[in-house]
């Protein structure tokens, strides 16, 4: 073929090409890296995303309404292959007059590019009445529907005639392109979507609302929870969403995997669903700072050491085991040392003294799990000790290994599940959070995903989660999580780090009294110091361990303890710091203290808790905080007065605080 005959086919190609789009009005633009066919149907404008490689059979989601925005379930549906379809029929609240337009736009797009016979019809917030109308009208050409915060009776919104805002203005027009000449005749009007169901219901036309439980724009209980009442009674298959806390807005699901699972089970192509990894398309990780460091380490230097500090759901055997095997499973040739640093009942005070000891004792830590949200709760820590004592973890541990990567866990219990569904966030957390933002480490809030996921019917606490301590069931969830925070921090796409990159300089303490210079002082080394006076009624007791039956922790019996089983016993101590405090086995017998520093005003500290009468807990006591930094004196001695339900007077004291 010579060069003037190409010519001449380029030239009729072009020609044939423009006849086309003269056809079919269509003309090709962009939309998020697809190819965008606009057009003219009836004079409005409408428009085709086009797959990169389209689905057999052409499947196709038609958005009714407010294209664009939240786009996450339609990008998804073009991935998988799907056509996504708009026309612009603002202002026409899915009247009659609009369903005219949307018959010539369902024809228009059969025939000019081929699409397949039944729709995917996805209506946002008024999109819903346009979604539900023409679905009722037209259910044989309907696959299914999706509809996110929709409409479904015009009388709760624009209308405002139930609990919701309304709009006046919307509510004028509205009834103008209906042909209503009064509210009376609106509000009569029988075809309104939560009044015409049944033709739906009919062909088994399975719906998907996606909801926000306290939307005041849109109130769910008018609209979604309504049709969802009577659709099953009529028989139709329908699935509700209600994201609990969420008004109007934010629409969608972050994760739209639930909503493709729908559009995909109901348009064959159920062998691409895949599960859904949390119940309402958000995770429940912070991932600020990351975990790359101790990546690096472990990827490049081949060996690791991994911390977990907390109480009772740390230190028994169930998700930490999960979460050390699920690190050899990821890195495979890395050589891993473990360090269980839980003790039962101890929160982040107790940690932040104990950190040396506990963790630092075996050498530099590259990688640290702290969960504390549970016990410093439960044991009554202010607000403040809540911050300081966790500041005094994440500080110290950074101190000690600026390369050092730090996850904080929120463990669930009973009185945070009420919290959360009450829509607040629990103090605890909200404190420990602000150690974690300030400090740029992750975070995964594993109270508020059992709460949503029991919100959601996965699962029951009685049946299933049972207890703050876990059941296997529990241990199981809480270890997925943290699986998905490493999937989220070492993604596939996410590059190399490098052990050697400069870790960040520590910003000012959040609390300068925080108790990141704790550490535990021991009765035997400060009185072979002379730090440590006693008179006759204090003894040292090489190993001590109970008599009276009750319980005990690890690390709190069968070593060193001060006693003094008799009011009036005094002590004094010579300390550095600005803060000190007593940690004591606080048991059946046990009394209270009287103590003043640099010889002030005299306090009174309670040391029974409500557990003593059954187990010698161990409890960490601050007598002071906020000290001028330098060497102080503590007078202390056993009072004359204890609660009521204590059957003595005795302090057993494991060791002192010095921050």
């Amino acid at each position: 073929m010579n060069c003037s005959s190409l010519v001449r086919l380029a030239l009729v190609s072009c020609f044939i090409t423009g006849i086309q789009a003269l056809q079919t009005g269509a003309h090709a633009a962009e939309w998020q890296g697809f190819e965008k066919q606009d057009f003219l149907v009836e004079g409005r404008n409408a428009f085709l995303i086009v797959p990169k490689m389209p689905a057999p059979g052409k499947p196709w989601i038609w958005r009714t309404e407010f294209f664009g925005h939240e786009p996450q379930a339609d990008l998804a549906l073009l991935a998988h292959g799907f056509h996504v379809a708009y026309i612009d029929l603002q202002n026409l609240y899915g009247a009659p007059v609009a369903m005219g337009h949307m018959d010539a736009l369902y024809s228009h797009v059969r025939q000019e590019f081929g699409l397949a016979p039944k729709v995917v019809l996805e209506g946002f917030s008024r999109g819903g009445l346009f979604a539900l109308n023409w679905g009722a009208k037209n259910p044989q050409q309907v696959a299914c529907i999706y509809n996110d915060a929709p409409v479904c009776d015009f009388k709760s919104w624009p209308g405002g005639k139930g609990t919701g805002k309304g709009s006046p203005g919307d509510w004028e027009r509205l009834k103008s392109v209906y042909g209503f000449a009064s509210d009376d005749e609106a509000i009569a009007y029988p075809r309104n979507p939560v009044d015409n169901l049944a033709p739906l219901a009919k062909q088994k036309i399975p719906l998907l609302h996606v909801c926000g439980e306290t939307d005041d724009v849109v109130p769910i209980d008018e609209n979604s929870r309504l049709v969802f009442q009577r659709y099953q009674a009529l028989g139709g298959p329908m699935t509700l969403i209600a994201k609990p806390h969420c008004n109007h807005h934010p629409h969608s699901l972050k994760d739209p995997t639930r909503i493709v699972n729908f559009v995909l089970t109901h348009t064959g192509f159920a062998d691409r669903v895949r599960a859904a990894t949390t119940p309402y398309g958000y995770d429940y990780v912070a991932l600020r700072g990351g975990l790359n460091r101790c990546r690096g380490k472990f990827e490049q230097e081949k060996t690791g050491r991994v911390a977990f500090l907390g109480g009772s759901i740390t230190a028994a055997s169930g998700w930490r085991d999960q979460v050390c095997e699920e690190l050899k499973r990821r890195f495979p040739e890395t050589r891993f040392e473990f360090i269980n640093a839980g003790i039962p009942s101890l929160g982040s005070t107790p940690g932040a003294f104990r950190y040396q000891r506990d963790v630092l004792g075996q050498g530099p830590v590259d990688l640290l799990f702290e969960e504390a949200a549970v016990n410093d709760d439960t044991n009554g820590f202010s607000a403040i000790e809540q911050v300081r004592g966790m500041e005094g973890i994440v500080r110290q541990a950074r101190l000690a290994n600026p390369q050092l990567d730090v996850v904080l866990l929120h463990f669930v219990d009973p009185g945070k599940i009420d919290q959360i569904n009450r829509g607040e966030v629990p103090s605890v957390i909200a404190n420990h959070e602000k150690v974690a933002e300030h400090y740029g480490i992750p975070s995964l809030n594993l109270a508020r995903e059992v709460t949503e996921r029991i919100h959601a019917g996965e699962f029951t606490w009685a049946q299933d989660f049972r207890d703050l301590h876990p059941s296997p069931f529990g241990h199981d969830l809480y270890a997925k999580s943290v699986q998905r925070l490493f999937d989220a921090a070492w993604n596939e796409g996410a590059a190399r780090s490098d052990v050697n990159v400069p870790a960040q300089p520590l910003p000012a303490p959040l609390d300068p009294f925080s108790y990141f210079r704790g550490r535990l002082a021991n009765p035997q080394d400060l009185l072979e110091s002379k730090s440590l006076t006693l008179d006759q009624d204090w003894k040292l007791v090489p190993a001590w361990e109970p008599i009276d039956g009750a319980g005990t922790r690890p690390g709190f019996v069968k070593v060193p303890t001060l006693v003094a089983e008799s009011a009036g016993a005094t002590l004094k101590l010579k300390f550095q710091g600005s803060g000190v405090g007593l940690f004591v086995a606080s048991g059946p017998d046990t009394g209270t203290v009287e103590y003043r520093i640099d010889q002030g005003d005299w306090h009174t500290q309670e040391l029974f808790t409500i557990w003593s009468p059954q187990l010698h807990l161990p409890w960490a006591k601050m007598l002071a905080s906020e000290l001028t930094a330098g060497e102080h004196l503590l007078e202390l001695k056993v009072a004359k007065t204890a609660d009521a339900k204590s059957k003595g007077h005795a302090i057993r004291i494991v060791h002192f605080l010095v921050n």
